[in-house]
């Protein structure tokens, strides 16, 4: 009888809800949908276009800020940088692809802007006496600092085209690899960073030879990224993640760099209102680090998408 009423017992008793095995594309804890491959490539773009806009607005600041903003255009690279910082955070923080039209306007503006500020900026060195020479060009308004503005929108561009494909699959800009052409475009951009670097700490006749490393390291790493823009994305390329993440570190360092330059000024930091603004310029060095952070996200994308 026991044995009969424990047979009833479990014929009765209801059975266990099956546990069903959690979506592949869930995130942990939060139970939304993870972003996809695309997503998550668009939104690092986002974060090195945000990365340049910010020390294209503060540099642009304290530059347009020496000039007394004699210039109402002066305000320009202002407004449209502090837009492109705030369209990269919305940026990095939609999870949604497809390109979205106010960032892809705001990054198109900036693009603009920083070709205009170009001219302004060659038009000033022209207009002086003695015309363009080497004296014009070291202390007139810097040649290559708008085009900054630029580059942040050329990246925040990519952003929004790798973000424009869908979610499976290759994604591809103007039906190219976007592996291959962020990781070109971004070559091409650390070259002309460099230039304008190099400018620079030649009329301070690289004193320090720290003053070598810009000059040094983003020349490899755009090397390093055109050989991955051209050659077998499948190949693993590590020593070329590790000489981004290098050259990112170096344009914060370089901060600390200007930074002990503006101390060495009369004065020093108690006399920060003038030594800041006719020292080394404190915000520049991070463009390479945005720039950096592009290449990797233009590695990431040949790694994720290498065809077999």
């Amino acid at each position: 009888m026991a044995n009969t009423r424990n047979r009833l017992r479990e014929m009765t008793r209801p059975a266990p809800e099956a546990k069903m095995p959690l979506a592949t594309g869930l995130s942990r804890g939060a139970g939304e949908a993870a972003p996809a491959a695309v997503v998550t490539a668009a939104q690092r773009l986002n974060r090195a276009a945000g990365t340049i806009a910010a020390s294209v607005l503060i540099d642009s600041a304290m530059e347009h800020y020496r000039g007394n903003f004699h210039n109402k255009a002066m305000w320009t690279p202002l407004v449209t940088s502090s837009l492109s910082i705030a369209v990269s955070v919305h940026g990095l923080s939609d999870k949604r692809h497809g390109a979205h039209p106010v960032r892809d306007l705001v990054y198109a503006v900036a693009g603009l802007v920083g070709a205009i500020g170009t001219g302004f900026h060659v038009y000033n060195v022209t207009k002086k006496v003695g015309g363009f020479n080497w004296q014009n060009i070291f202390y007139s308004a810097p040649l290559g600092a708008p085009a900054a503005m630029s580059l942040s929108g050329l990246i925040g561009f990519l952003a929004e085209r790798v973000r424009d494909n869908e979610p499976n699959g290759e994604p591809k800009v103007f039906g190219l690899p976007a592996g291959r052409v962020v990781a070109a475009t971004t070559a091409v951009s650390l070259l002309a960073t460099t230039a304008e670097a190099g400018l620079l700490h030649f009329r301070g006749a690289f004193h320090n030879p720290a003053m070598l490393l810009p000059v040094t390291m983003p020349p490899v790493a755009a090397a390093l990224l055109g050989a991955a823009a051209a050659g077998d994305a499948a190949k693993p390329r590590k020593f070329s993640r590790l000489w981004m993440a290098a050259t990112a570190v170096m344009g914060v360092a370089g901060v600390a760099f200007h930074a002990y330059g503006v101390s060495r000024g009369m004065g020093g930091w108690r006399n920060w209102r003038q030594n800041a603004i006719a020292g080394p310029p404190l915000p520049a060095p991070p463009s390479f680090t945005g720039l950096a952070l592009a290449g990797l996200a233009a590695l990431a994308l040949l790694k994720e998408h290498a065809r077999d």
